[in-house]
């Protein structure tokens, strides 16, 4: 063989190799394209999935809190309707003292011989009181008592309020 022969036969040795080359290029290149396409499409349905199921575990959420809040509303609304009446039970008490519609009176301790007072042992033929001796508050201090226990009322209606709201809060988590 001929040197220029040769040189012909690697000539075309180099460009069936070139040409082979390239054509397995293109095919792994096709076939690799298919796999990531294939790769990518499972990972988009994936994150979809993800994401649905984000989306619907804060709905949950929302409505949750949504009922929380509207059965904190209701209790709320309770506590100031019952706040409210205690109030009013109240005044109208205070209200009574005040025009001697009402007088406040105390059990006394007969037994006591401390007490030094004179109030008889029984009532009388008229009265209406039934049991021991009774003493008549002044309307100035029947007043003071009856505003101690409205405060106190209203203590234990907010102690209640808050009991309420604590076990509500802690029944959800």
């Amino acid at each position: 063989m001929t040197p220029g022969t040769l040189k012909a036969v690697l000539a075309g040795v180099l460009v069936l190799l070139m040409i082979t080359a390239g054509g397995v290029w293109k095919l792994q290149d096709w076939r690799y394209g298919k796999q990531l396409a294939e790769q990518a499409g499972a990972h988009r349905a994936d994150l979809t999935v993800i994401g649905n199921a984000a989306a619907a575990q804060v709905r949950a959420d929302q409505e949750k809190r949504l009922a929380l809040e509207q059965r904190l509303s209701a209790s709320e609304q309770s506590h100031y309707k019952e706040l409210r009446d205690a109030q009013t039970n109240q005044a109208r008490l205070r209200d009574r003292l005040a025009t001697s519609d009402l007088r406040l009176s105390v059990l006394l301790d007969d037994t006591d011989p401390a007490g030094g007072c004179a109030v008889p042992a029984s009532t009388a033929a008229g009265g209406v009181v039934h049991g021991g001796a009774r003493a008549q508050l002044d309307p100035a201090h029947a007043q003071r008592i009856v505003a101690i226990t409205d405060t106190g009322d209203q203590g234990l209606i907010a102690l209640k309020a808050c009991q309420a709201y604590a076990k509500e809060i802690s029944a959800t988590k």
